[in-house]
C-alpha cells in the first residue's frame, strides 16, 4: 500500500512539475505584454522598452517612457486594497506631475459595480486625466474633492484615487529629483 500510494504521489508531482516547466515562461511573456500594454496605455509615445528597465522603490514599481533620450512620462505600478481585494493600478505622469492616464491592471471588484472601473470612460479615470496631485485634491466629493465616484461603488472609487495619490507619492519621492537639474552654485565656471 505505501509502495503504491508513494509511487502515485511521484508520478503525480512528475506532472506537476512538468506543467509548470512547460507553462512559466507563456505565463511570464503575458505578464510582460500586459505590463507593456498598459504603459503604453498611460504615457505619451515612447521609443524605448520601458519594461526593461524596472525600478522597484518603497510603494511601487516605476517605468520611465523616454523619447530620444528625454522622459516624455513615467508609469507607476502601485497596489491598494479595494472593496473585493487588492486593485492593481498603473498611473502615468508627465514629467511635471500631472497625471497622463491610468489603467486597472487587476481587480477582485463585484461585477456590474466597482468592476466598472476597468472602463476608461468611468468618471474617476476620465477627471483624473489632466491633474496635478500636488495642487489638485484627488479624491470623491463625498470627502470634499472634485473627483465623481461610480454610482454605488464609492469605496472601489475610494481605493481608485487613494491608488492615484499613492502612485503620485511615488513619482515625488523618486522621480521629481531627476527632472530638477542641480542649480548650486559651487564657485566653478
Amino acid at each position: 500500500m505505501v509502495l503504491v500510494l508513494s509511487g502515485i504521489c511521484l508520478v503525480c508531482s512528475a506532472l506537476l512539475g512538468t506543467v509548470y516547466a512547460v507553462t512559466k515562461a507563456p505565463i511570464e511573456a503575458s505578464e510582460v505584454q500586459k505590463v507593456n500594454a498598459a504603459i503604453a496605455a498611460v504615457t505619451p509615445a515612447f521609443d524605448n522598452v520601458p519594461s526593461e528597465a524596472v525600478r522597484d522603490v518603497e510603494g511601487g514599481q516605476i517605468y520611465t517612457a523616454t523619447n530620444a533620450g528625454e522622459p516624455v512620462g513615467y508609469a507607476i505600478k502601485v497596489s491598494v486594497g479595494g472593496f473585493g481585494g487588492p486593485l492593481q493600478l498603473m498611473v502615468g505622469f508627465k514629467p511635471d506631475g500631472t497625471v497622463y492616464n491610468t489603467s486597472v491592471i487587476s481587480h477582485s471588484e463585484t461585477p456590474g459595480l466597482g468592476a466598472k472601473l476597468v472602463d476608461e470612460n468611468i468618471a474617476p479615470r476620465v477627471q483624473v486625466q489632466g491633474k496635478n496631485p500636488a495642487t489638485d485634491n484627488i479624491s470623491v466629493k463625498k470627502d470634499g474633492g472634485e473627483i465623481d465616484a461610480i454610482t454605488a461603488s464609492t469605496i472601489t472609487s475610494r481605493a481608485f484615487l487613494k491608488g492615484v495619490n499613492a502612485a503620485y507619492e511615488v513619482f515625488k519621492n523618486n522621480c521629481m529629483a531627476e527632472e530638477t537639474p542641480n542649480t548650486e552654485d559651487n564657485g566653478q565656471e
